[in-house]
């Protein structure tokens, strides 16, 4: 797959899509660092770098996207920290979705499924049990490596049309491609979405599910915005993406995974899924919220700076009242989140996540110390910041220990609230 090169800051950006310059600016969010790249302790005193986060929606083809400063390469690297089995929730949702496929699909040994961005094997290990030929396709290193302990063959590599040619010309031609979280953190969409036309078998069906403009938008989700998402997709722009590929989408679903989230079916132009009335309804719904027009994007920045004002008097009403504060969790979107919003150690002591990768580091940017959860139950806070709010349920269910003492919740979007 070629990069995009990075695009200098005060020099007018081109859709990555259609190359159409970027003249309608959604949110400038500042300086940030790279959400990812969780600070050693040896490295504590070192300046890390941080680079403006900025995303832009296109005027002609809708695709909402980040100004390019840092190539794929630089993001996901050998040592990426995220991951995804160490979310039930998440885990669950793989498993709901390689149980509907196949029955959907008509799935089994004879059929071959690849997944591009397979992480540490989260998904086709429930494809591996029914007995369905598997591949996954991952650019790091560190969670490849954990798919092969279960046994998944995984390729390290960045999936594109070059790479795509080589995987179908090895028999691996896919009856299932799936692609989850991973078509935002591409910076040439269109080299992949082409990947993806090749590698189909002629009935083929590729899944991508992505987080919903849609609802980043209507939520305030504005801290799922950093600069591993190169793009944000609603089916306006998803639509112009994959006809141009010569594929064709011919059913949408919007499961809540990420706070909301899309999942395209796509195929062939000229296979035989017959097109699901969901996608007329999914394209009525964003054109009545104007995602085909400017005035929404124009608006949402103020939407969001109020967002960030309120949990910024939540927390500090809160420490003016000598309360503790701690956070569960760290994920790329809790960084944004913090660093746009200020809050360091002055309001949280630390987070905690399960991830042993993250356990020992601190927060890029803000540099808040990662424990492991055990570490609330030792601290025994007033509140727990949790910044994964797309698993609020499942971390409530994780810390309900806390309200033996009293201990409440504070989920940070849409809008800063103080749950039990």
């Amino acid at each position: 797959m070629e990069l995009s090169l990075p695009t200098a800051v005060g020099v007018a950006p081109k859709c990555r899509h259609c190359g159409d310059d970027l003249t309608l600016k959604l949110i400038d969010l500042g300086a940030s660092p790279v959400a990812n790249d969780y600070v050693d302790p040896a490295n504590y005193m070192k300046a890390e770098p941080f680079y403006p986060l900025e995303t832009f929606v296109c005027r002609e083809c809708r695709l909402a996207q980040t100004r390019d400063l840092l190539a794929a390469s630089e993001i996901f690297r050998a040592d990426y920290a995220y991951f995804s089995s160490h979310s039930t929730s998440w885990l669950e949702h793989a498993r709901f979705y390689v149980d509907a496929m196949a029955a959907r699909f008509n799935l089994g040994p004879a059929s071959r499924h690849v997944e591009i961005a397979s992480n540490d094997g989260y998904l086709l290990q429930y494809s591996m049990q029914k007995g369905i030929h598997c591949l996954g396709v991952e650019p790091c290193e560190s969670v490849a490596l954990a798919a092969r302990a279960k046994g998944i063959e995984t390729r390290v590599e960045f999936f594109g049309r070059g790479y795509a040619a080589t995987l179908r010309e090895e028999g691996w031609s896919a009856d299932l491609l799936t692609a989850n979280n991973v078509l935002a953190h591409v910076p040439d969409i269109n080299d992949f979405v082409g990947g993806a036309k090749i590698l189909l078998a002629p009935e083929g069906v590729a899944t991508f599910e992505v987080q919903h403009l849609l609802t980043l938008m209507q939520r305030h989700q504005f801290d799922t915005i950093y600069h591993e998402h190169f793009s944000y997709l609603s089916l306006i722009a998803g639509q112009r993406i994959f006809a141009q590929a010569g594929l064709r989408g011919f059913d949408v679903e919007l499961p809540e995974t990420h706070g909301g989230s899309i999942r395209f079916f796509v195929c062939h132009q000229g296979a035989s899924h017959a097109e699901s009335p969901n996608v007329a309804d999914v394209l009525a719904r964003e054109r009545a919220y104007g995602l085909h027009e400017d005035a929404i994007y124009m608006a949402w920045n103020e939407q969001v700076k109020e967002t960030k004002r309120a949990l910024l008097e939540l927390l500090t009403a809160l420490k003016r009242d000598n309360k503790k504060i701690v956070a569960y969790g760290a994920p790329a979107k809790g960084v944004t989140l913090l660093n746009y919003c200020g809050v360091r150690t002055d309001f949280l002591d630390f987070t905690v996540d399960r991830a042993p990768s993250k356990q020992g580091r601190y927060m890029p940017g803000v540099r808040i110390p990662i424990l492991p959860p055990e570490a609330i139950f030792e601290a025994k806070p007033d509140y727990v910041l949790i910044l994964p709010w797309n698993i609020k349920n499942e971390i409530k269910a994780q810390m309900a220990e806390i309200r033996n003492w009293g201990g409440r919740f504070i989920v940070p979007v849409p809008k800063a609230t103080i749950e039990d």
